[in-house]
């Protein structure tokens, strides 16, 4: 229980600056709603899918720039802590060792999992109306926690090996970059075709495509398993070498 108590404590401490950021708060939740409507009502005038329709299209893709702009922030403030000297001082601390990766990954996941759900209920208000049924929204929450998770791993990583805080945060634009080039904001098909060449097999779009799917459609699509095996395989990966990278810090 031990590692099970001190995760929890570092948490509490990590939710505390998480909170209290006004920074944070702008960019993870009110920047996303802010591009929700920047797209659907400004330039979604451009686009030959109806308004209506293009609410439903575009908010998987915003939910998952939600979490994308908030990983950032645990990279930050975890490599923050190892500039600061915290880092040190927590391993110099009868504390489980791995309580200190896992209180930012635990941080991540409840933060951005909770601006994901702002955002959601923010395009509800605004006229989105899902049509998912029960098992529908377990499906579609499940993706989109798992996907939150591998997604924080990542930033962790990222958080490990910069040399500093600006490095550390500068990694989410990667990700954002991946939504971009994906499914997300418009049909693939009108990419050119190199670009939708890589939308295509990139690991956003079968995830946002599985949530378009079951939330805005009502279908749950037989290759939901592609998305969920995307997300898992990062977890794999990225907790493997996020947790190389720890122990040789620790040595």
């Amino acid at each position: 229980m031990t590692v099970f108590s001190d995760t929890m404590t570092l948490t509490g401490r990590m939710m505390k600056h998480m909170t209290r950021s006004v920074d944070t708060i702008m960019t993870v939740v009110l920047m996303p709603i802010m591009l929700m409507l920047a797209f659907i009502y400004i330039f979604g005038g451009a686009m030959t899918i109806p308004q209506e329709v293009y609410k439903g299209f575009i908010v998987p893709a915003i939910l998952l720039f939600t979490v994308a702009s908030g990983v950032g922030y645990t990279a930050f403030r975890l490599n923050g802590d190892i500039q600061n000297g915290i880092f040190e001082r927590f391993h110099s601390m009868p504390i489980a060792k791995s309580a200190i990766l896992n209180s930012h990954v635990v941080t991540s996941v409840v933060f951005n999992f909770i601006s994901a759900m702002v955002v959601l209920l923010s395009s509800i208000l605004i006229g989105f109306r899902p049509k998912a049924d029960v098992l529908d929204w377990v499906m579609a929450l499940l993706l989109l926690l798992a996907a939150t998770y591998a997604l924080s791993w990542i930033a962790v990583l990222f958080g490990l090996i910069a040399k500093n805080t600006e490095t550390a945060i500068a990694f989410s634009y990667l990700l954002i970059g991946l939504l971009f080039i994906s499914s997300g904001f418009v049909p693939t098909e009108t990419l050119p075709k190199i670009l939708r060449g890589f939308a295509d097999y990139q690991p956003m779009t079968p995830i946002i495509n599985t949530l378009r799917s079951i939330l805005t459609d009502g279908v749950m699509p037989s290759d939901i398993w592609l998305a969920f095996t995307w997300c898992i395989g990062a977890i794999v990966i990225f907790q493997v070498l996020s947790i190389y990278v720890y122990r040789k810090k620790l040595r």
